[in-house]
């Protein structure tokens, strides 16, 4: 579990194509001073095992899932990413909470910069819609981030200075992909809702009262 706060602007190092899945290698400092083999680091919002550490990179077998699913199949050496370590229990929670599950892609459409912060637009595929609300919560290359304004097939966010220091979305312009992962507690009341259970009046059985 993952809270979308950044920790660290990551780079690959080595990306080396497998049967069916790729192999990623990646500097981040960081995020590896306390990494070992099979503990999680987020990369641009996609939880990936820890396969190797050392000298402040570790490398990650990504699946051919998650490369259909997510945008790191355009990674290439060179590219910055964004690291997030898990969160540790008992910590505080400074964004909300993700999953490191993309849910989907977007595309950067523009860009409005302002004295103080920046407002960016991202496209928004149409099985995420329902989902993304104004004020709600939203992940964006695993960035935990404030929906602005929601419409049907887009949405914007606020970037402030620090975000657009610390993280790739302060480097992504129009026509980017980006990945999406959205707030999981809407997708879990939707799924009670369409199997009949009222989430306010059902009982530990998952029973309606």
């Amino acid at each position: 579990m993952f809270t979308g706060i950044v920790e660290e602007l990551g780079e690959v190092t080595a990306v080396e194509p497998l049967q069916e899945a790729s192999r990623f290698r990646l500097r981040g400092p960081l995020v590896t001073e306390d990494a070992k083999h099979g503990d999680s680091i987020a990369v641009n919002g996609v939880c990936l095992t820890v396969v190797e550490t050392g000298d402040g990179e570790f490398t990650a077998d990504v699946m051919q899932e998650t490369l259909n699913r997510s945008s790191l199949g355009a990674l290439t050496k060179g590219s910055r990413v964004n690291l997030e370590r898990p969160m540790a229990l008992g910590g505080r929670l400074g964004g909300h909470l993700v999953q490191g599950h993309v849910d989907g892609t977007g595309e950067i459409l523009s860009r409005t910069p302002s004295e103080h912060w920046e407002i960016v637009k991202v496209a928004l595929p149409d099985n995420l819609s329902r989902y993304v609300v104004e004020k709600g919560s939203i992940t964006v290359d695993g960035v935990s981030l404030t929906v602005v304004e929601a419409a049907a097939d887009w949405f914007t966010i606020s970037l402030i200075p620090t975000t657009l220091a610390l993280t790739t979305l302060g480097i992504k312009q129009p026509g980017d992909p980006v990945n999406l992962e959205v707030d999981v507690l809407a997708k879990y009341v939707e799924r009670l809702l369409a199997a009949g259970v009222d989430p306010l009046r059902a009982n530990p059985t998952g029973e309606p009262q």
